[in-house]
């Protein structure tokens, strides 16, 4: 029991890692409703752990052996969506306000699943390679791994709540301290996608 509930918080500590809480808080803050915003950030949860869960069925069940440097052009991969996230949020911004009348944003949380997907190669490597280490079989390696991907998405699912609340009408009203946000966030977004490429690929 311990051990599951350590596994758990480790998974939902992974969750708070700044590029994941960048990524999340761009989508979340497209919405004008909390309740979505809180499902983009499951659907997030459940795309990291669908990739971490695949790339420990190949290495751990499969026995394929992925070269470490594969991951760092994971990391890379990761960085560009980064900043397409924060262009994308910004474009949208300025589309809004040329409108006088928005039109409501789509409920469907497609690009969420998506990026979170993408969010799973970059840590995944580490992961799994901690797991090989220490598993007594291969069940309870991929056990492990399902487990850690709930606690991700529990984190995500609260993360996603908290940074939602700025963005929603219901609670604030200004729009220009909104933007002003939207802003912040997705420049935060873009300059910490462009240092991981940096870092991942440049160094």
């Amino acid at each position: 029991m311990f051990g599951f509930l350590v596994t758990i918080y480790a998974g939902l500590e992974h969750a708070f890692e700044a590029d994941h809480l960048l990524a999340v808080n761009n989508l979340v803050s497209n919405r004008e409703k909390i309740s979505h915003s809180i499902k983009d950030g499951i659907f997030w949860g459940i795309g990291h752990t669908s990739t971490i869960f695949m790339v420990g069925i190949l290495m751990i069940l499969l026995k394929y052996n992925i070269p470490e440097e594969t991951f760092s052009y994971f990391e890379a991969i990761v960085g560009l969506v980064l900043i397409s996230l924060g262009v994308w949020r910004l474009l949208k911004l300025r589309k809004s306000e040329k409108k006088s009348i928005e039109k409501p944003h789509s409920h469907h949380h497609k690009m969420a699943f998506g990026v979170g997907l993408i969010h799973g190669l970059a840590g995944s490597g580490a992961l799994v390679v901690l797991v090989l280490s220490q598993m007594k079989s291969v069940t309870e390696g991929l056990l492990y791994i399902l487990i850690f991907g709930i606690g991700s998405i529990f984190g995500m699912f609260l993360a996603s709540g908290l940074f939602s609340i700025p963005f929603s009408r219901n609670l604030m009203k200004s729009g220009k301290l909104q933007a002003v946000l939207i802003l912040v966030s997705s420049l935060l977004c873009i300059f910490y996608g462009g240092f991981v490429v940096y870092e991942n690929l440049l160094t």
